[in-house]
This record gives structure tokens, sequence and C-alpha cells, in this order.
């Protein structure tokens, strides 16, 4: 009897976990998919992409879109370089001297 009511109590809890760990495996399956991230087979081989053409396009595409991106960064610290240039500049401290003297010389009159 014993037996039996550690049965009855231990019996839900195996039941919940692997229901919980099957679930799981759905939902990470799932996202790998939504993702595009390649699933594996029993063995460990790869069920997705079939072919290697589709990977090779995937990865071309990727490269693309980085160069694009790394081109773009470049010129941004082109810009910036440019802006602290022009800030750092003495030129442009003498123009802000200069202007607050004037505003000084305007109250003072």
């Amino acid at each position: 009897m014993e037996k039996l009511a550690l049965i009855e109590m231990i019996a839900p809890t195996v039941a919940i976990v692997g229901t919980a760990g099957m679930l799981g495996w759905v939902v990470t399956t799932w996202m790998r998919i939504k993702h595009g991230y390649p699933l594996d087979g029993a063995w460990g081989q790869a069920v997705y992409p079939k072919t290697d053409g589709e990977a090779q396009e995937r990865i071309k595409l990727l490269s693309q879109e980085n160069a694009q991106l790394r081109a773009e960064v470049g010129s941004m610290k082109d810009r910036l370089a440019t802006v602290e240039r022009i800030v750092t500049d003495s030129g442009y401290h003498l123009t802000q001297d200069i202007e607050r003297l004037r505003d000084r010389s305007e109250k003072m009159q």
C-alpha cells in the first residue's frame, strides 16, 4: 500500500516535468525555425537548410548587408571626426570669445 501511495504522489510530478520538457523542445524548435537557424536530425546532421545553395545564398546576403553597414559606420566616423575638428578648432573658440565680448559690451551700454 505504501508503494502505491508513493507512486500516486510522484506520478503527477513526473507527468508535469515530462510535459514541460516536451513543450520546451517544441518551443525551441519553433523559435529556431522562425529565426532561420538550422535544425538537427536524430544524429546531429543538419535538416535545414536542405541544400548548401540555400546556406550560401543566405551567407552572401548577410555578407552584403554587413559590408553596407560597415560602410555606413565608416562614413559616420568620418563625419564625427569632422565635427570634432570644427568644435576643437581654435577659430571656433575665437568666434565664441568675440560673441561673448560683444554681448558684454551691449549689456554695459
